[in-house]
């Protein structure tokens, strides 16, 4: 019985130091969850992870934020992703058409877009008119919040001349905050992030134009990933969503 014992133990010994301890002491296994996620989600959708770890035992939730245009095509180069959360349907629908987000996609927010300045408004902006004559700075037309901007300047009567055009709209706050445009355009969900670093300036053609965000398994077989998603429209968390100044998903 020894003999036959010993290399077991010895095997399960080995298993504990090349692996895990789960394999032999019966402790749930690590489980990552990884999602790909609009950068203007990175705060809450990181607030509610932590939520959502604390009720799944074991799983770890992992982000890459960007440009949603930007997340679309890394999924198509075949970027493991559990779950795609996007900044408007357009790029949903593109990365459903190109198969390689296979879950059925929710609407769980909204976010309508504002104007900033520095702090200190140097430039002395009150108005879209103002900015577009500034040195302002955008979002690319690629990214749902440029496709925000543009339809918004058309329905404001409006020729934007930006100095930069940006691939997210974290990179459009970054470059106002710190001073190097007069102005820039951000979803209020991120003048609302950005506190006192930013002046806000409300545009009334701003509510015209909404962006609606979706939220889908990449994988239609995949119940964790599908569990975040049912997770991200329960209560606490569009309580969550509410409280950093995103809007309803409904139409």
């Amino acid at each position: 019985m020894r003999r036959t014992l010993k290399p077991i133990a010895l095997a399960c010994g080995a298993l504990l130091a090349a692996t895990s301890l789960s394999a032999c002491s019966g402790e749930p296994e690590q489980q990552v969850l990884t999602v790909f996620a609009a950068a203007s989600l990175s705060e809450v959708f990181v607030d509610i992870a932590k939520d959502f770890e604390a009720d799944h035992e074991g799983v770890e939730v992992k982000f890459s934020f960007a440009g949603s245009s930007d997340l679309v095509s890394q999924l198509e180069s075949g970027a493991p992703a559990n779950v795609f959360a996007s900044a408007n349907e357009k790029q949903m629908e593109r990365a459903k058409e190109q198969d390689v987000v296979k879950g059925v996609d929710v609407l769980f927010a909204s976010n309508t877009l504002t104007l900033v300045t520095p702090a200190d408004n140097p430039a002395g902006i009150t108005s879209l008119a103002d900015a577009a004559d500034s040195s302002l700075v955008i979002c690319a037309p690629q990214v749902p919040c440029g496709a925000a901007t543009e339809e918004m300047a058309e329905e404001a009567g409006i020729t934007l001349k930006p100095v930069s055009e940006e691939n997210s709209v974290t990179d459009v706050l970054g470059k106002v905050t710190s001073g190097q445009a007069d102005a820039g355009l951000v979803y209020v969900t991120d003048a609302i992030r950005a506190g006192d670093d930013v002046k806000v300036i409300d545009i009334p053609e701003a509510d015209s134009v909404v962006n609606f965000y979706p939220v889908a398994a990449v994988r239609s077989d995949d119940t964790l990933a599908q569990e975040f998603v049912d997770f991200i429209m329960s209560e606490p968390s569009q309580a969550k969503l509410r409280a950093t100044g995103f809007g309803s998903p409904v139409e």
